[in-house]
């Protein structure tokens, strides 16, 4: 068995109790939560950072889209 076994759990639970009060231990669950969700976003988000800057990138065209247009001489048009 663990370090921990169900009387330590219970006097921990017990602490917990009389130090936060019945009262607030529901919104203290609620925060745990939402900070543990985006913790987990964040991670998310910093991992396919990571699969999308490792990724190849695509070919450039020749020239952009707001290039000037060029004649076949390589003059550009007036």
């Amino acid at each position: 068995m663990g370090a921990f076994g169900w009387p330590h759990l219970l006097i921990i639970l017990a602490v917990i109790l009389l130090l936060f009060g019945a009262a607030k231990l529901p919104a203290l669950a609620k925060s745990l939560g939402q900070s543990a969700r985006v913790f987990k976003g964040e991670m998310k988000a910093m991992k396919d950072d990571d699969t999308a800057s490792s990724a190849p990138s695509e070919p450039k065209a020749d020239a952009p889209a707001d290039a000037p247009a060029t004649h076949p001489a390589g003059d550009t048009k007036p």
